[in-house]
Order: C-alpha cells, then sequence, then structure tokens
C-alpha cells in the first residue's frame, strides 16, 4: 500500500511519470522505499532547500504503522 501512495505522490510530481520506479523491502529498521525518477526530474521531487521530499517523507510516516524510510535515488550515479 505505501510503495502505490509513494507512487501516486511522486508520478503526479514529475514531467516524466513513466520513469518514476519505486521498490520496496524490508530491512531491520523497518520498511525501505527506493524511488527513482528521471534525471530531469530530480530536483522537482526533491524541491528547494528538500522541503517536497520531506514533505513525501512526512505523508508515508503518517500513513504508515511502522517505521519507513523513503530514498530518492539519482538514476545519474
Amino acid at each position: 500500500m505505501l510503495t502505490e501512495a509513494v507512487e501516486h505522490l511522486i508520478k503526479n510530481i514529475v514531467d516524466f511519470p513513466d520513469d518514476v520506479s519505486v521498490k520496496s523491502h524490508d530491512s531491520a529498521r523497518g520498511e525501505h522505499i527506493r524511488v527513482r525518477v528521471n534525471p530531469e526530474d530530480i530536483g522537482r521531487v526533491i524541491g528547494r532547500q528538500g522541503r517536497t521530499a520531506s514533505a513525501i517523507r512526512t505523508v508515508v510516516q503518517a500513513i504508515s504503522d511502522h517505521n519507513v524510510r523513503v530514498d530518492i535515488i539519482d538514476a545519474r550515479r
């Protein structure tokens, strides 16, 4: 459910929604969600001073009943 929510949020922010990839796996510290976007959209997803990324993490944590980590990965690296 969380991966679908993150994917929905991200796809509505970016210019290239077909390039969005959201994968989740469990770790010792909780669920870990990795988001990959088109390199041209990375700035849009992170936002000024990380505000958009922080807001996405806040929303995900609010709808979750456990610890969740959301990472936005730069596909160029």
